[in-house]
């Protein structure tokens, strides 16, 4: 197992600047918890390992946090500013993602064991309902950013119950997940998080007046984020991303990229559709699939629309926090991301 080796990260030195003022803040939050459940946090965060002992892990990008402190920076105030709000969109991604791999049966993330998998299920549902508890009263009181904390918990949940939902849709005919719907899910399951993100970051830096705007352009990022994890969750490399190739088809999963080569008809559309309905799938079907994606379009389809929505959130930008700021180079990084 991978213990945490380093992986490049978008915009990584604005991200290092923020994580020096986030961790300590998160630590801080974290260890209010009852014992079990802050060691069962302090693992899922990368700081410990299964035995409670330090353990210099990989704890995520720290993407979401770094675009609130920066958001605030955008607007004039200094990052520590938003450091509540980075803290609290922080843990409701922590949380999401140990509610995920246990709806996802993942067993691994980040290189190691997945909190449900090192505890139990009951002790990992517990640890996450901990730490989405923590994020709200991280921001309770403060009007307009837990507004938009609220707002962003309703719209994730409805996106992850979009897409299981997608599960039991079929690959073909009248009731198949459509792309339009899957970027709606995509909007709500990913895009909520970048967009509480930059909501929450230029509220606490003083400009409540712009949070509408900025969490347009949030979520915009969002989505694009998303289809590049799509693309990745296919063809990524396992070694930088921690997950297997193919794993995505071989799991199922009503991605962007297949549902974009479905959609576009053609020979390798329909060979697509009778390889997707092989029940189980064997290895051999599964790179069938991968290849039949890209032949159909699929793949060049979801990059294609990931720079679509990442440009209009650019535009957005422009228009609401214009300047050469750490917060632009940083989404301007998302667009070519490889891991």
């Amino acid at each position: 197992m991978n213990h945490g080796r380093p992986v490049a990260v978008p915009g990584g030195d604005a991200i290092a600047r923020c994580r020096r003022l986030l961790e300590p803040a998160m630590r801080e939050a974290v260890s209010g918890l009852h014992p079990w459940a802050a060691r069962m946090a302090a693992f899922t965060m990368g700081w410990t390992d299964i035995d409670g002992r330090p353990f210099d892990g990989n704890g995520g990008k720290h993407l979401r946090p770094a675009i609130a402190m920066l958001a605030a920076e955008a607007v004039g105030a200094a990052p520590e500013s938003a450091l509540d709000g980075a803290v609290a969109v922080e843990l409701v991604h922590a949380f999401s993602l140990v509610h995920d791999d246990i709806m996802d049966l993942d067993e691994e993330r980040r290189h190691r064991l997945a909190l449900w998998k090192a505890y139990g299920v009951g002790p990992a549902l517990l640890a996450g309902d901990a730490l989405l508890a923590l994020a709200i009263s991280r921001l309770a009181g403060t009007g307009v950013p837990m507004a938009y904390l609220s707002r962003a918990l309703v719209e994730l949940v409805q996106g992850q119950t979009g897409d299981m939902a997608f599960e039991s849709r079929p690959w073909s005919g009248p009731d198949a997940v459509t792309v339009q719907e899957y970027e709606e899910m995509a909007a709500g399951k990913t895009g909520s998080l970048l967009a509480v993100a930059a909501a929450v970051g230029v509220a606490l830096g003083g400009a409540p007046e712009l949070a509408e705007r900025a969490w347009e352009m949030g979520c915009e990022f969002g989505v694009a984020f998303q289809i590049y994890d799509d693309v990745l969750g296919i063809w990524g490399d396992p070694a930088i991303t921690g997950k297997p190739i193919h794993g995505d088809l071989r799991r199922g999963k009503k991605t962007l990229p297949i549902l974009a080569a479905l959609s576009a008809g053609g020979p390798a559309a329909r060979e697509l559709t009778a390889v997707l309905h092989a029940d189980p799938m064997s290895e051999e079907d599964v790179r069938l699939a991968a290849r039949l994606v890209e032949r159909a379009g699929g793949r060049q389809a979801a990059l294609d629309l990931a720079a679509r929505r990442a440009a209009s959130a650019m535009r957005t930008m422009d228009e609401c926090l214009p300047g050469d700021t750490a917060l632009r180079a940083l989404c301007a990084s998302l667009v070519d991301r490889i891991h």
